[in-house]
């Protein structure tokens, strides 16, 4: 038995996490520690004068030695909290953000408008990668249908055993394309949290992200406009005729992917949603003067 508190444990990984250039050291420390003991966060605080055993200690340990290396906290217990869920993540998928429930919500006030629930709504998560739109969507709109794709087949996998995870997977059709190329129209609404980040960023970004994150996931092209340019293409000519198209964005470049939108459906209303601190971050297009 090793003679170090879970307290002492969860303080002396704080300061190494820190001094290894975490910004959230504390809570990585908890939750790292979390983990790898199978407690709940808030368990550790009525444990913290439990000793540790010393598989238990090597445990915590081996997980903070490889977040301290900048493996994102996610990747290394394999979750990620979203939309007050918990999705199982892979160095396969993107991890789930908070600034993407701004389009989860801005998804579920259209649904709103339209009315009963979204009853035989036809949505697509395009590019889906963990599922976690796709997922969200199903099981707070029992009503929809959806389609998720992505052009990883082991993206793909991951997305269905969130679906299996959350109980929703015979409402989610998974196809292996890119974007809506294999995609039956026409479509209701379109869902994405596209690609956006520069080639010339990308190194900027923080090394959590760079050095682990799936590029494809990632990377828009010189102009972070790449993968817009493309999923527009896909879904020209597979949109209803009251659609909605719905997609995450850089704020620096919001205005670009709006104009890019409304060249492929004309006549079409434009409009920008921001996220709690003000910042844009849905491009939403609503077809025939839908909007909402």
């Amino acid at each position: 038995m090793s003679t170090r508190t879970l307290l002492e444990v969860v303080r002396l990984s704080t300061t190494f996490l820190a001094e290894h250039g975490s910004t959230s050291a504390r809570l990585d420390a908890e939750l790292l520690a979390a983990h790898a003991l199978q407690l709940r966060r808030i368990d550790l605080y009525l444990q913290f004068d439990r000793p540790l055993r010393d598989d238990e200690l090597e445990s915590v340990r081996e997980m903070v030695r490889r977040r301290g290396h900048g493996e994102p906290v996610a990747y290394i217990t394999g979750v990620r909290e979203f939309y007050g869920r918990e999705f199982a993540v892979s160095r396969d998928v993107l991890i789930p953000r908070p600034e993407t429930e701004t389009l989860v919500q801005v998804a579920l006030d259209h649904v709103k408008t339209v009315g009963n629930g979204g009853r035989g709504l036809r949505v697509a998560d395009l590019g889906t990668g963990s599922g976690c739109i796709a997922v969200t969507l199903a099981c707070e709109l029992p009503e929809i249908m959806l389609t998720a794709t992505d052009v990883s087949s082991r993206a793909l996998a991951t997305a269905r055993g969130n679906a299996a995870r959350h109980g929703v997977s015979e409402r989610i059709r998974f196809i292996e394309t890119s974007w809506a190329d294999a995609v039956e129209g026409p479509i209701d609404i379109v869902v994405s949290n596209p690609p956006y980040v520069t080639d010339d960023e990308l190194m900027e970004t923080e090394r959590d992200v760079h050095a682990f994150e799936p590029e494809g996931a990632l990377l828009g092209g010189q102009d972070g406009l790449d993968a817009y340019r493309a999923l527009v293409d896909s879904i020209r000519d597979r949109m209803s005729a009251e659609c909605a198209v719905l997609v995450e964005v850089d704020p620096r470049r919001a205005a670009a992917v709006l104009e890019l939108m409304q060249a492929a459906f004309p006549g079409s209303s434009p409009a920008i949603h921001a996220d709690l601190a003000g910042r844009a971050q849905v491009a939403a297009l609503w077809a025939s003067g839908v909007k909402g």
